[in-house]
């Protein structure tokens, strides 16, 4: 295996306080994933001695106004001094910002040209702040047919475009594979084409969102694909257990082995 495997603390043992989600997954031998880093005790959260992969690089904002794109950057700015707290190499950010159900603050049903240009400059900034700060943020595709409708800029195509429009080494893709299955398919032709944009693979299974085995995606072919392109980043579990926890990381763990 050239990749590491990381499991999201917001979607498993959800029965558990945050603090031993963390626990329980880094016992498992998994890096740590969070989104809010606002509503977290990041001391409790550090003294777990979990590896953090990722967290959430903004808590308000968008990319394609110049009003949210300034509170957008504002709220990056403290997301790295957090960031840092908990060594976290990479800060996640989206189209717009998503309230508590997933869906935009700033729907779009047209993204029109100047939404690209501001998104591409917004980004661009985002980068800067990254390279001073030594940390990468990642750009997530999302779904608008299912968890996320009306988000702008929601497809991998969308995604990559803009990350290679900046071409900076401090932005990069976050391609989440859940999403990018049920918006686009063909994902093994994605890795190939989008793979020197990626800072990071998320997965999980189609539908449901649970672990890999329980829907229609291939994950070993997945894993084989990695393989043979060299991929040596960060695949993370993003998605729910269907049943036993710990059983779904194995299931997990299996997939990509």
């Amino acid at each position: 295996m050239t990749y590491r495997l990381a499991v999201s603390a917001e979607m498993q043992f959800v029965d558990l306080p945050f603090v031993e989600r963390v626990r329980r997954i880094h016992d498992l031998g998994f890096e740590v994933e969070i989104w809010d880093w606002t509503t977290k005790d990041l001391d409790a959260l550090t003294a777990t001695g979990a590896t953090f992969s990722s967290m959430t690089g903004y808590v308000t904002g968008t990319l394609a106004d110049p009003d949210g794109a300034d509170e957008l950057l504002r709220t990056a700015a403290a997301s790295l001094a957090a960031a840092d707290r908990l060594d976290c190499p990479r800060l996640n950010v989206h189209g717009t910002g998503l309230d508590g159900r997933g869906l935009p603050v700033r729907p779009a049903g047209v993204v029109t040209p100047a939404m690209w240009l501001t998104a591409a400059r917004t980004l661009g900034r985002l980068a800067e702040l990254g390279e001073k700060a030594g940390r990468v943020f990642t750009l997530e595709n999302l779904n608008t047919t299912v968890d996320h409708p009306g988000t702008p800029f929601a497809r991998a195509a969308d995604t990559f475009a803009l990350v290679e429009a900046v071409a900076s080494p401090h932005l990069r893709m976050n391609l989440d594979l859940y999403h990018a299955q049920i918006g686009e398919g063909n994902l093994i032709s994605l890795l190939e084409t989008m793979l020197p944009a990626i800072g990071e693979i998320q997965v999980a299974d189609v539908p449901g969102r649970c672990e890999p085995g329980t829907g229609e995606i291939h994950h070993p072919a997945i894993a084989a694909a990695l393989r043979r392109l060299g991929y040596d980043g960060v695949v993370a579990l993003e998605g729910w257990a269907s049943g036993d926890p710990e059983r779904a990381l194995e299931a997990f763990r299996a997939a990509f082995a």
